[in-house]
């Protein structure tokens, strides 16, 4: 395995739970009014130190999209996706965005964020991640 380069974020930052990489700055949050599986989840406009998985048609809540699995470049989590194409006229400014997942994230004033019973049975945005 080779020499590990990551990208240092300067301001309010979100990182990786699990291992402290930082993935995201505040000031990127297009809308917090996502949501996965574990609750919460925020569309960022640009996200760094980021691996990006095998892309694949899911059908969502807001239609079908051709999307990709996005992974910690440290520890290698699954931390959220990213849209690669949206197939509805008005889903497409998701395009070249990236979702990560509240619960998979360290927010900028450290906390983590804890999954509600709610959000385990309503799982509304993505169905399948």
């Amino acid at each position: 395995m080779g020499r590990l380069f990551l990208v240092t974020l300067e301001g309010k930052i979100y990182s990786c739970k699990h291992c402290k990489t930082q993935l995201a700055l505040c000031d990127d949050i297009v809308s917090k009014s996502f949501h996965c599986r574990h609750g919460k989840a925020y569309l960022f406009s640009k996200v760094v130190n980021v691996t990006v998985g095998v892309k694949e048609d899911r059908m969502m809540m807001t239609g079908l999209h051709t999307v990709a699995d996005i992974f910690c470049v440290k520890c290698g989590s699954i931390v959220g996706w990213t849209y690669e194409t949206a197939h509805e006229k008005n889903q497409k400014y998701k395009e070249g965005k990236s979702v990560l997942e509240r619960f998979k994230l360290s927010g900028p004033d450290g906390s983590n964020y804890w999954v509600s019973n709610e959000a385990q049975i309503g799982r509304s945005q993505q169905e399948n991640v």
